[in-house]
């Protein structure tokens, strides 16, 4: 019998698997190259076990590993909400790099959209003096020492769920900086809420991003549409662009427009990287 079928001592690889996820029940995490030596199997295996048992919702693939599927936190941890709709946001994320001014001061939340945004400025290139102000730890690691752009870490308590450091420490920065647009990812977007996040401590920190910013820019994938998160940190009225994909709910896309509120939707087929200050006809501010 080859590998994908039996293993040492005859384990099948459908009990090996059902091995693998009482581990993960049991530990909280394994590691693909833990797994591979345990059971004497190479680690493409392991991954191949690990993605058969994340399409039956029985773990998570994480980077090297797996955890289980029932988070109790509030939200996923970063390096799985990363990984979800990941095309969509690395889009999106072109789509908001377009939009920057090189010499504009602009701040990040520490969303993972935020992040597709930071790799996109990098993608996009040319800059000689672009600020970056964030309080997203994943984030400044990715733009820190790239030529031409200055990051700025706002202070406060480190939350290791999302990288992001939180709480009124970081809020004096706002005062004396002039901040031209803010990019907030959110947990959910709804007319009535506006954008939410999961926890109070992130929705305060941005809060103060849209207060100091000139444009606010939403950048939401289409599964946080129609969603109301924990605290609302953004009201629709405050938002001056939203940026999403193409599997945007039409009707609620139709709604925020009717506010005065553009709306861009990106995919895969449209090249978002655009000259900074040339945007789409997507509908403007009455």
């Amino acid at each position: 019998m080859t590998e994908s079928t039996t293993e040492q001592g005859g384990v099948f690889a459908r009990e090996r698997q059902h091995h693998i996820a009482r581990m993960v029940e049991e530990h909280g995490r394994v590691r693909v190259s833990d797994l591979a030596t345990r059971f004497a199997v190479s680690e493409v295996t392991i991954r191949k076990d690990l993605l058969a048992l994340e399409s039956e919702g029985q773990v998570v693939r994480t980077h090297g590993g797996a955890i289980p599927p029932h988070i109790s936190r509030p939200e996923a941890a970063f390096e799985i909400r990363e990984r979800m709709q990941a095309d969509e946001k690395a889009v999106i994320g072109a789509a908001a790099a377009a939009t920057v001014d090189d010499g504009e001061s602009i701040v990040f939340d520490a969303s993972t959209t935020a992040l597709a945004t930071a790799r996109a400025l990098k993608t996009r290139g040319g800059w000689t003096q672009l600020t970056v102000i964030t309080n997203g730890l994943r984030i400044a690691t990715e733009l820190a020492g790239y030529p031409g752009i200055r990051v700025l870490m706002l202070g406060g308590w480190l939350r290791w769920e999302a990288l992001s450091l939180v709480g009124p420490l970081g809020d004096g920065v706002f005062s004396r900086i002039n901040v031209q647009k803010a990019f907030v990812g959110a947990a959910g977007f709804a007319i009535d809420s506006g954008l939410s996040d999961a926890t109070e401590e992130e929705a305060q920190i941005k809060r103060s991003m849209v207060q100091a910013a000139r444009e606010v820019f939403a950048i939401v994938d289409h599964t946080k549409w129609g969603r109301a998160a924990f605290a609302t940190f953004c009201r629709i009225e405050a938002i001056t662009t939203v940026l999403t994909d193409a599997e945007a709910p039409r009707e609620m896309v139709d709604a925020v427009r009717s506010h005065g509120i553009s709306v861009h939707q990106v995919d895969r087929s449209t090249n978002p990287i655009r000259p900074a200050g040339i945007r789409p006809d997507v509908g403007t501010r009455s």
